[in-house]
C-alpha cells in the first residue's frame, strides 16, 4: 500500500473512530435495525423460531445501519474539511 493511500485509509479510519460518528452510527443502528429486524424476522419472533443462524442474520441486520451512517459521516466530514482548507498556493504569500 502505497504512503498516500495509507494515509487517506488513515484519515478515513480517525473518522470513523470518532466518538460522535460512532454515537450517531449507534443510534441509528437501534432504531433502524429494530424496524428491520420487525420486517424481515418479525414473523419467526412472534413464533419462537429463534435459532443461532436467525440471531446471525439479525445482528447482521443491525450492523449494516451502523456501518452505512458510519461511512457516510466520514465522509461528511472529509468533505467538510475539504471545503474548509484553501487550495494549494491561494494563501499569502
Amino acid at each position: 500500500m502505497s504512503t498516500s493511500a495509507r494515509e487517506t485509509f488513515q484519515a478515513w479510519f480517525d473518522l470513523c473512530c470518532q466518538p460522535s460518528v460512532m454515537r450517531r452510527g449507534a443510534k441509528y443502528a437501534v432504531v433502524v435495525g429494530t424496524v428491520l429486524i420487525t420486517i424481515n424476522h418479525g414473523d419467526a419472533l412472534a413464533r419462537g423460531e429463534v435459532d443461532t443462524p436467525r440471531l446471525v442474520r439479525m445482528g447482521l441486520t443491525v450492523m449494516v445501519p451502523f456501518f452505512v451512517s458510519v461511512l457516510s459521516s466520514a465522509g461528511a466530514l472529509r468533505s467538510a474539511e475539504a471545503r474548509a482548507e484553501p487550495p494549494e498556493g491561494s494563501g499569502p504569500a
